[in-house]
């Protein structure tokens, strides 16, 4: 390990990271780079040094974050990332006691199991049984992990495909591609999802848990779903007992897909109100027409993909919760 370290091209961290580096944050930004070997290239090995903290990490050079960290005891190497790929399968053992309630679900959250930069969703089709992992890298320096990623997914359990989305489409890397929109279940609401042009993955399984809760704060109310894609919250509100849902989005696709979905569970679409509109002109004209809601769901994407656009979104996201 010595003999690594020495050979390693090298980083120094500045001195006020230290406290965050020992809690486990795993980023180095660029501007907290004081030192670093020259002529370093994206996807690089480097040895981090911060105080008398040692780290191995991938170098960015096209990235605001320079550095993502990944251990401390010795550089990750195949079977390294495989033991990350078992861990992030046990923890999720629970989501598999009954599959038939919920067939998809994220198998490696990224930084919070060990692999900065990289998230695996694992889809589940209820009509063939079949299973798909869906990867995406949010750093071009982690492509270099995943070949041993792959690897680990197909050790793990049976897929059927595994393929990888990103700004230039979906890339087969094992198995087979989809053969369209599956169907998956999630605590027993169905939904369909294109794998292949879905946002993120083909589906925001993070927000699972809310979407249950969001049900169960339903009951009795009239229901306003703004940002609302394919119709996940607007279903489990309906499905939850509210008297009515509108939902909105911008996207005709979208709401054609939400449509679909209502009636995917046995849910009556007509009996709705589906608007495909930008949901800020939305809300001005019901706030101007007096209208009113007793639950109001507001899930926008992200505002700001950079500092310079953070003001501008931060008054958007003040202006957006005020008309709500």
């Amino acid at each position: 390990m010595t003999q690594h370290r020495k050979k390693l091209p090298f980083v120094q961290a500045a001195s006020r990271l230290k406290p965050a580096l020992a809690l486990g944050h795993p980023w180095i930004y660029t501007d907290a780079v004081e030192r670093a070997s020259p002529d370093l290239q994206t996807g690089e090995w480097v040895r981090v040094q911060c105080g008398n903290l040692h780290f191995f990490g991938l170098w960015d050079a096209q990235s605001p974050i320079a550095v993502r960290l990944f251990a401390s005891r010795q550089r990750p190497n195949r079977a390294w990332v495989a033991e990350c790929l078992r861990r992030a399968w046990r923890r999720r053992a629970p989501l598999r006691q009954d599959s038939k309630s919920t067939s998809a679900y994220r198998w490696l959250f990224g930084e919070s199991d060990g692999l900065p930069g990289l998230v695996v969703d694992l889809y589940g089709d209820t009509a063939s049984g079949q299973k798909w992992a869906i990867l995406r890298r949010y750093s071009e320096s982690v492509q270099r992990l995943v070949p041993w990623v792959v690897d680990a997914l197909a050790e793990n359990t049976a897929l059927a495909g595994i393929v990888e989305r990103g700004s230039e489409g979906p890339v087969l890397l094992r198995g087979k591609m989809p053969p369209g929109p599956i169907v998956i279940s999630e605590y027993g609401v169905r939904f369909a999802v294109d794998l292949l042009h879905g946002q993120k993955t083909g589906f925001f399984l993070d927000q699972r848990d809310n979407r249950r809760t969001a049900g169960e704060w339903s009951q009795g109310r009239r229901v306003l779903n703004l940002f609302s894609y394919t119709g996940g919250f607007s279903i489990c509100a309906v499905l939850g007992g509210a008297t009515h849902v509108t939902s909105v989005d911008s996207a005709g696709p979208a709401m054609a897909a939400a449509e679909g979905n209502f009636r995917l569970n046995g849910l009556n679409p007509a009996e709705h109100d589906f608007v495909v509109d930008d949901c800020f002109d939305v809300l001005e004209r019901y706030h101007g027409q007096g209208r009113r809601f007793d639950l109001i769901i507001v899930d926008p994407p992200s505002f700001a993909r950079s500092r310079s656009q953070r003001s501008a979104a931060q008054h958007a996201y003040r202006r957006l919760n005020a008309l709500a």
